[in-house]
């Protein structure tokens, strides 16, 4: 077992944020506008050693402990009211072997900063479709993104992790070392330390993308819904198939990864569905398609979502998406693939048999709004449940112990629980989509 046991160092307090301090009020704000704790303490962390006296700190002085990297939980687990955040903004750095087709990315590294990385090389892995979401948290929940169904989920192409344990304990998860852990950190989320560096495997992938969207009027449109459905399940493994449907209209087509031709080509398989209102035919660099649903308005917006797994996408559950209320932005997005090649025992991420993943995500700026656009958001994800086979552990917000129970079956669960046990008996790593140690409840 390659673990380092650390000499005790205190934190140091020139670089702790508390209230009242430049700087704090910046350090705490996140993706959703929602969220407005105020920590007692933030600590800008750099190395492991670091980690390791923060979290020491934080159980000294009975403080709960949260675990900023990106900040997009949409209830804001990175930052702890009162609590102690471990800010791993600091240690942003990717370093890229391009002859061994590894990246070592650091703990707070965004997605963004991977590809930037990468591209130069024409390589990349899986990375999620927001550049500024943290590679921590994507990974650690599974890691979905437009080169899964080629090359698998983020997870699955983790080499080895670098982890902090409760107990201040550097340790290294991989295939060889400490393989039970390796196997919970791949899907099991931040149940069990802070990882301080992930070792990814990357991809020849090129530096070209394609984009091809169909609107359609939602009302009439469940016939080609249910075409663009039948063809996803057909498609090659470089074209995602997406479906967004907003402000009625449907808007039904998919993202390429790779030539640009071949995509264009493969684009004209479309042309089954009804005739568009309108069609769009992009062509852009794979560092661009990561950016395309970027926040131009930054950390500004209030946001709430609701998803699900649906192993089966059927006609009756088409009916019901496609009539949503037309201020609710729901989203459809394709599995199968390399996602599915991986045994669902094989990792803690779960339910790999999933056709397609949904959500139904509201974002606002009056916060008089709040309790009515969280439950347009609520209503739209209701209307579905009954179709749904689980959940995206990612995408779960504030659904607690029972959402959990949706995103992993209850072998698995067992499975993460005495993982838990072992690594985290006390429980503090507990913000998070919690599964608690056994004889305690989700806090």
């Amino acid at each position: 077992m390659a673990t380092t046991r650390r000499q005790s160092t205190p934190i140091s307090d020139t670089e702790v944020l508390r209230p009242g301090d430049d700087g704090y009020d910046g350090a705490r704000q996140v993706w959703n506008a929602m969220v407005d704790h105020r920590p007692a303490m933030i600590v800008p962390c750099r190395t492991p050693e670091d980690v390791a006296a923060a979290i020491e700190h934080a159980r000294q002085e009975g403080l709960e402990i949260g675990v900023r990297c990106g900040g997009h939980s949409v209830i804001g687990h990175a930052v702890p009211d009162g609590g102690l955040m471990i800010d791993l903004t600091p240690m942003g750095a990717v370093r890229v072997n391009p002859d061994r087709r590894r990246a070592w990315v650091q703990g707070g590294a965004l997605l963004g900063a991977l590809d930037a990385a990468t591209q130069p090389y024409g390589l990349a892995t899986t990375a999620g479709n927001v550049s500024h979401t943290g590679v921590g948290g994507l990974t650690l929940g599974g890691g979905m993104g437009w080169l899964a169904r080629q090359y698998g989920l983020a997870c699955d192409n983790v080499v080895s992790f670098e982890l902090v344990t409760a107990g201040g304990d550097i340790v290294r998860a991989s295939a060889e070392e400490e393989p039970e852990l390796f196997w919970g950190l791949r899907g099991g989320g931040g149940n069990f330390g802070v990882v301080t560096e992930f070792e990814f495997e990357l991809h020849e992938t090129g530096t070209r993308a394609l984009t091809v969207e169909l609107d359609f009027p939602a009302s009439g449109a469940a016939p080609a819904v249910a075409q663009w459905r039948d063809l996803s399940a057909t498609a090659p493994r470089q074209a995602t198939y997406t479906a967004d449907i907003a402000g009625g209209v449907v808007t039904l087509g998919f993202v390429w990864i790779g030539d640009p031709e071949e995509g264009r080509a493969h684009a004209r398989v479309l042309d089954a569905l009804h005739t568009p209102l309108e069609r769009r035919v992009g062509e852009l660099s794979y560092i661009d398609l990561q950016r395309i649903g970027d926040s131009v308005e930054g950390h500004s917006l209030r946001r709430y979502w609701k998803g699900h797994y649906f192993r089966e996408l059927t006609d009756a559950a088409i009916e019901v998406l496609v009539a949503q209320d037309p201020a609710v932005a729901a989203s459809l997005q394709a599995y199968g693939g390399a996602i599915a090649d991986v045994a669902d025992d094989a990792t803690a991420y779960s339910q790999r048999g999933t056709a397609f993943e949904y959500v139904a995500a509201v974002r606002w700026t009056d916060p008089t709004e709040d309790e009515a656009r969280m439950q347009s958001a609520r209503d739209a994800g209701a209307r579905l449940e009954h179709f749904a086979s689980g959940v995206y552990v990612n995408v779960l917000s504030d659904d607690g112990a029972a959402g959990v129970r949706r995103a992993y079956p209850p072998a698995k669960l067992a499975r993460l629980t005495a993982l838990k046990d072992a690594f985290d008996p006390d429980n503090v790593f507990h913000l998070n989509q919690n599964i608690p140690p056994s004889g305690s409840a989700a806090t």
